[in-house]
Parts: C-alpha cells; sequence; structure tokens
C-alpha cells in the first residue's frame, strides 16, 4: 500500500493524474469505464488472482494503445518476457529517473503537485544539517544512494551466510544429496528475505517522503516519520509471534493503542469477537489505529482529562463484513479539517487494500471512524 503510494507520487509530480486500483480485477474493471487512461503502472507482485505482468499482457491485448511501466524487486525481466514497448525497472526505482520515464512515454504533465511553500519546506529538512540536526539528504538521488548501499551490504552479508552454511553442512558430514536440497531451501529462504527487505527500505522511503510532503516544520515532519516507523514496527513484532500466520484482531487493537492510552484506564473501551486475521490486514489496521491515536492525542478526546475512546467491532454474519467503529467522546468541539492531510489519505488507503468502506464523521460532538470490510480481506482463505 505505501509503495503504491509512493508511485502516486511520481505520477503526480510528473505531471499527470493518478487512478490507483488495488489489484488486477479492480484495475481492468476501470479500464473497462474509462477512455481517458494512457499508462500502466504496475508492480509485477501484486496481490490477487493475476499478477502484474500477466495484467500487463492483457492491457496490451485489449488497449494496446495504452503505455506500461513494469516494476519489481525480485524479478529481472528480459524483452522476451514483457509486452512490446513496455518498460521493466527493478528496485529500488529512483524518482528522478521514473518521472523523467513517464513524461518520455507520454509528454509532459500539466499538474503542479507540491507547493511553493511546502517544497521549501522539503528542502530545508532535507539539507544534511538543517537547524544543526546532522540528518541524511531527503534528495531522490540521495534516498537511492542509500538503499542501494543498504542492499548492496545485505548482498554481502547474504553471500557471506551461503559460505558459512556450506561449511557447517560439510562438517556435520552431510551428503552432497541433502546438501544439495538443504543449498536449495537456503537460497529460497534468502532470495525472499532479499526481497522483504528491499521492500521494506522502499517502505520506510515512501513513509518519510509522504510524511514531509505535508510537513510544516521539521519538528512535525520528524515526529510524524518516527510515529508512523514505530507503528509498523509494532505490527511486525506481533507477527514475528504468530509467525507470519494468522494474528489476534484483539491484540492488534491493543498493541496500537496501548502505546497512547492504558488499558483499564476508564479512557478507552474495546470489544468485539476475536478472530484471526491475515498479515496485510494485521499491518493496515496497526497503522490506520496508529494515525488516529496520533489524531485524538493532539486534537480529539485524548487531547483532554474526561475524552474516552470505543472502539466496537462486530461481524455481520449474513453479509459476512465486519464493522469497526472508533468513537471519541467528551472532547473538544469537533471541526472538520480544510484540507486532507496525509494522515487521512493513508487512512483512506489502509481501507481501500482491505476492499472495505470507510467514512470519516466529524461530528461536533466527538469523531467517528468507521471501517466496513469483507471478512474475505481480513481472514486466511482455505
Amino acid at each position: 500500500m505505501m509503495l503504491r503510494m509512493r508511485a502516486v507520487d511520481m505520477v503526480e509530480d510528473a505531471g499527470f493524474t493518478p487512478v490507483e486500483a488495488v489489484n488486477a480485477d479492480d484495475a481492468l474493471a476501470i479500464l473497462e469505464s474509462r477512455t481517458d487512461i494512457e499508462l500502466l503502472f504496475t508492480d509485477i507482485q501484486m496481490p490477487g488472482s493475476m499478477d502484474g505482468l500477466k495484467l500487463a499482457y492483457a492491457v496490451h491485448q485489449r488497449w494496446p494503445r495504452i503505455k506500461i511501466i513494469l516494476v519489481s524487486g525480485q524479478l529481472k525481466l528480459t524483452d522476451h518476457d514483457k509486452p512490446a514497448d513496455s518498460r521493466f525497472f527493478g528496485k529500488p526505482l529512483d524518482v528522478k529517473q521514473m518521472i523523467a520515464e513517464m513524461q518520455d512515454m507520454i509528454g509532459n504533465g500539466s499538474l503542479k503537485i507540491v507547493p511553493d511553500e511546502v517544497a521549501a519546506v522539503i528542502a530545508k529538512v532535507s539539507h544534511p544539517k538543517a537547524n544543526g540536526m546532522p540528518i541524511r539528504s531527503g534528495s531522490p538521488d540521495s534516498t537511492q544512494e542509500f538503499l542501494t548501499a543498504e542492499n548492496d551490504s545485505l548482498r554481502l552479508l547474504l553471500e557471506q551466510a551461503g559460505i558459512d552454511a556450506e561449511v557447517l553442512l560439510a562438517q556435520a558430514g552431510i551428503d552432497a544429496k541433502e546438501r544439495e536440497a538443504a543449498d536449495k531451501l537456503q537460497k529460497l529462504i534468502l532470495e525472499e528475505l532479499h526481497h522483504r527487505i528491499k521492500n521494506t527500505l522502499a517502505t520506510v522511503s515512501a513513509i518519510a517522503s509522504q510524511s514531509l510532503r505535508t510537513a510544516t516544520s521539521l519538528e512535525h515532519g520528524q515526529h510524524a516519520i518516527e510515529g508512523r516507523l514505530v507503528a509498523l514496527g509494532r505490527a511486525h513484532d506481533l507477527l514475528l509471534q504468530a509467525r507470519w500466520a494468522n494474528a489476534s484482531l484483539d491484540q492488534t487493537i491493543h498493541g496500537a493503542t496501548e502505546p497512547y492510552v492504558t488499558i483499564g484506564s476508564g479512557r478507552i473501551s474495546i470489544a468485539g469477537p476475536d478472530i484471526r486475521i491475515t498479515s496485510g490486514a494485521v499491518i493496515a489496521l496497526a497503522m490506520t489505529l496508529n494515525e488516529l491515536c496520533t489524531n485524538t492525542t493532539k486534537f480529539g478526546a485524548l487531547s483532554v482529562p474526561a475524552g474516552r475512546i470505543e472502539i466496537v467491532w462486530k461481524i455481520d454474519e449474513a453479509t459476512q463484513r465486519l464493522h469497526l467503529t472508533w468513537s471519541e467522546k467528551n472532547g473538544p468541539t469537533v471541526h472538520a479539517p480544510s484540507r486532507e492531510s496525509f494522515g487521512t489519505r493513508l487512512i483512506g488507503t489502509l481501507g481501500q487494500q482491505l476492499k472495505g468502506q470507510v467514512n470519516l464523521a466529524y461530528d461536533p460532538t466527538g469523531f467517528v471512524y468507521v471501517l466496513d470490510v469483507p471478512m474475505a480481506s481480513l481472514v486466511a482463505q482455505a
């Protein structure tokens, strides 16, 4: 989801209007209903019944005029592997290169996404010693260099791990056939680890970039990035405990809210049937709750002593949908924001990732968030 939002930013910065799809079926439905789509920008490892490469071939066959960009952090495509006239790029993506490629393929766009005052903030934050603080440059070039250096270091570590494993196997007296099987398994595990770490680095880069786009100050940007990365880390801790299998919905909600409000303090109530949810749902809900908790401690119910939060969810057995409600009580008078922040956009996109419907109600007596999502998006399919 974060990488898709990063791609949206690239499209906007190139001057074009992005239309988001969460999977191949959604993309095809959009293409069926519109005639103004000029470019398909897709990750090959896309979730759903059809991966990005199959989607690219389907789009090229039905709409040959549409240009295609394919990206992957795991696969490497030759010209024979992809549709004619399409372009392929490996991760991590170079932002400036991707913008130039899109403009080369379909011309220069006309949008101006980053206002001058926001650009000035980003430039200030990106300076290596902004306000006397030694921070890493946030420019696309330096981000690319950082990710490349991290990946090179990881590659050397993985190669050394392979050498160490071969020595240990030989010392253990394991025969050639068993060593071959073990080597194949190790290679598979290391390739998956490498892929996950590259995606994690890209996700961290996307979180930083997105947070800085709407930052009003260095401190605001720093706190926003730190909070989102901590929330992502807590979600991964929970998934590690469950061995990246189905985790508890109840534990996910408790784990995401406990850093902000003590369970049992009377300031928060959590009620609903516990179910086991997939890793993607854990991360989406944890990130959503982090945004809600951050906002309520700054502006909502938890910003005043008498305020409290109610989180309630239930399962509609007839429609097989989960209905979750976050309600704020006894807080200050609520006013709808004058513009959509990154946090609000993130909450909506996370709901979209789960194929659900999100509603944000800015009632003067208390903010209310409602998520209505199909159970099929939350639980593992047998």
